[in-house]
């Protein structure tokens, strides 16, 4: 199955459950009318996406069909996916231009953040990159342990200490190790954090200024693991991190097992920040780039562009 059609079948809840209401909605209306758009617009929230930007999705949509005219319902559906598909933007990939470049990935507990570190690593090493891994979840029993699995299954070089350390000491350590190897990327894994737990907020900041002193003319990415299940509470936790850590991207896990796939509409929208990555799977190829077009083809249609 190539990735498409991974992304296509990881969608098939959320299409069925967004498409599915739109479709239903199109074919039980005769005319374009505010009952219609009424309807429309509790139709996009509860597809999972949020208040602020189905307002600014009904504004618009209101416009277009004022301008051009429009009297079917399915027409109006047609000029709703093209609203959506601009709204997620252009494809974002991740800044890798200094040799090393850093990833440093963050999140709370549960989001998956050391399993997409393992499939990211895998992911650039089959894009011929030399990879680095730093173990700098030192508080999480067993995190280290799990992250050298990950490491020997994507052909990765690992830096850890004993469990207890210094995070920014592992990520200092990982930073020279990749000068003196020729790394390319180093990818820092974190402790699950809340962004209102301070400690573990001051801990980010100690880490940031490891790798703004060792390598200050660095590309460094600081991606956000965000689970889809979670729908619109995905886009408030972002918020919170963005503030906190400067956040220049979201990995996006678990897209296969949500009908709340619908909150990657809101985030770029939302908070200015480009979707990096999202997941469909448990396997080590299950995490690539996310390319806009694709999403939204495998939303709208189930059918590749």
């Amino acid at each position: 199955m190539g990735f498409f059609e991974k992304i296509s079948a990881g969608l098939k809840k959320t299409r069925d459950s967004l498409m599915g209401r739109l479709e239903d909605l199109a074919a039980g209306f005769t005319k374009v009318d505010e009952d219609f758009f009424d309807e429309l617009e509790e139709t996009l929230i509860m597809g999972d996406v949020g208040a602020n930007v189905t307002m600014r999705i009904m504004d618009e949509l209101r416009d277009r069909v004022r301008h051009a005219g429009i009297t079917e319902p399915t027409e109006v559906i047609g000029q709703l996916r093209e609203i959506i598909t601009g709204l997620m933007g252009e494809e974002s990939p991740l800044d890798l231009s200094t040799k090393p470049s850093v990833v440093l990935v963050i999140g709370v507990n549960g989001v998956g953040k050391t399993t997409t570190i393992g499939k990211m690593a895998a992911y650039l090493r089959g894009e011929g990159k030399q990879v680095l891994l730093a173990a700098a979840d030192t508080f999480r029993a067993a995190a280290a342990e799990q992250l050298a699995v990950w490491a020997d299954r994507a052909g990765a070089e690992l830096i850890r200490h004993e469990e207890g350390s210094d995070p920014a000491s592992v990520v200092f350590d990982a930073i020279h190790a990749g000068k003196s190897r020729g790394a390319d990327v180093i990818i820092c894994d974190t402790a699950g954090r809340l962004h209102n737990k301070k400690n573990l907020m001051d801990e980010l900041s100690k880490i940031a200024r490891v790798i703004s002193r060792e390598l200050p003319d660095a590309a460094v990415e600081v991606l956000l693991v965000l689970d889809a299940t979670t729908g619109q509470n995905a886009i408030s936790q972002a918020r919170s991190f963005q503030e906190a850590a400067g956040i220049t991207g979201i990995v996006l896990t678990k897209l296969d097992g949500t009908a709340k796939g619908g909150a990657v509409i809101g985030i770029r929208e939302e908070l200015g920040v480009p979707v990096k990555f999202i997941g469909v799977g448990e396997g080590i190829d299950d995490l690539r780039p996310f390319v806009p077009a694709e999403f939204a083809a495998a939303l709208f249609e189930g059918q590749e562009l």
